[in-house]
């Protein structure tokens, strides 16, 4: 699966749009990492606890949507992009979308 933010992909010529594709994960916080993240605030620093929260999110959001673009024959996704909204006190959602496509080479 080749993934881009841009609308071309060099060398390859888009054949097929199939359209948006989506995938998203809700994640909330957890205790243990909410009091060392209130120590590193405190002194400073990289909050290592929420970077690898939202590192994983990430990662869980974009296979999501490259499932979604698998399924539904795609072999490339162009115009990637990502969204995050607070969905209540301590969660956030991370959403991954993009324009499915059916690509060959040029």
């Amino acid at each position: 699966m080749i993934l881009t933010t841009s609308e071309h992909i060099i060398g390859k010529k888009i054949v097929k749009t199939i359209g948006l594709v989506k995938g998203n994960t809700v994640r909330a916080r957890h205790i243990g990492r909410d009091i060392a993240a209130k120590f590193r605030n405190i002194i400073g620093g990289e909050v290592n606890e929420y970077t690898k929260l939202i590192a994983e999110s990430r990662e869980q959001a974009l296979d999501r949507m490259i499932d979604d673009a698998r399924s539904r024959g795609a072999n490339a996704i162009i115009q990637i992009r990502f969204s995050t909204s607070e969905m209540m006190e301590g969660a956030a959602e991370l959403l991954a979308y993009g324009t499915a496509v059916v690509v060959e080479d040029e």
